[in-house]
């Protein structure tokens, strides 16, 4: 099979629905806050959803569902803005993000700026729905939002980081819902960490000689041509932790065929994987969505 050209897989975003629809102002925030590409909010909220689904036993309170919701999407869309920001002198010299606000310059660091204030406020005042102890450990990940972007200059494990902070949600729907977060809770968390790790550096391969070049460092250049051996050794922590964090939360049968579907899911990843191939492993990436999709699904039915 002919390789796709690594131009393929830059952010081009020439005749996308951003364009087509929003007023030309408006495009290039849009792309700041990676809006034109919702994955990352999918993966973000998914497993929230699945903690949310865990913790009150079923479907929450439809306030809870819209304040996480939310969050998800205000927080990860600000993520990106700060990793925008502190990578914008990298971002121009990858084929991937060569396009981005930032690093093109449609956007001022100054207007990024103004535009992460606005994001967090919005963030902030979805505060007021949630307990105080929900709302203080909400608090608490905003070290590891700022600290990710910074990450991949001085250790190999950025996605470990970006993993807890994408992840944090869980621990947070565990504080609103029941007021305390039970030790299965932090295995799912963990599980999701190790999650992230795998579908991260499959997603790193893709940028690896940029990143060599740039001096930035990853679990993508640390695992080189091990790859796939330890990309599926940290999706079988995921399944091990996710199958233990279910059992402790007393997950009924439909979550334990749920676990044994994304372990089929990602063991399939883990096939296909292949570091010399950047196509494949970006829509491996892609893939796990449904994966997220699957273990919402899977804690809805075994807390039902």
């Amino acid at each position: 099979m002919q390789q796709v050209n690594s131009l393929d897989l830059s952010d081009i975003h020439k005749g996308d629905w951003v364009d087509r629809i929003l007023p030309l102002p408006m495009r290039p925030y849009t792309r700041l806050a990676r809006l034109d590409r919702p994955v990352g909010i999918w993966l973000t909220l998914f497993p929230c959803w699945a903690a949310l689904f865990q913790a009150a036993h079923g479907l929450p309170d439809l306030r809870d569902l819209l304040v996480f919701t939310l969050g998800a999407l205000l927080m990860r869309s600000a993520g990106s803005t700060i990793n925008d920001m502190a990578d914008r002198n990298f971002d121009g010299h990858v084929e991937r993000t060569r396009f981005r606000p930032l690093a093109n310059g449609e956007l001022s660091l100054i207007r990024a700026l103004v535009f992460l204030a606005a994001q967090l406020l919005l963030a902030a005042s979805l505060l007021i729905f949630l307990t105080p102890f929900a709302r203080f450990l909400a608090i608490c990940v905003l070290p590891l939002v700022v600290l990710y972007p910074f990450c991949k200059r001085f250790t190999h494990w950025p996605q470990a980081v970006l993993g807890a902070a994408f992840n944090w949600g869980m621990l947070v729907a565990w504080a609103q819902i029941a007021g305390e977060v039970p030790a299965g809770a932090v295995l799912m968390w963990a599980g999701a960490i190790a999650w992230q790790i795998g579908y991260d550096t499959t997603y790193g391969y893709v940028d690896v000689k940029d990143d060599q070049r740039l001096g930035l460092k990853s679990t993508a250049i640390l695992f080189g041509t091990h790859g796939k051996a330890l990309i599926g050794l940290f999706y079988v922590l995921t399944v091990l932790a996710w199958s233990l964090g279910g059992w402790m939360l007393d997950m009924s049968a439909p979550y334990a065929i749920g676990i044994l579907l994304i372990a089929a899911h990602l063991g399939w990843q883990a096939w296909r994987f292949n570091p010399n191939r950047p196509e494949v492993n970006f829509r491996l990436f892609l893939a796990n969505i449904l994966t997220g999709a699957m273990l919402a699904a899977a804690a809805l039915a075994g807390a039902l």
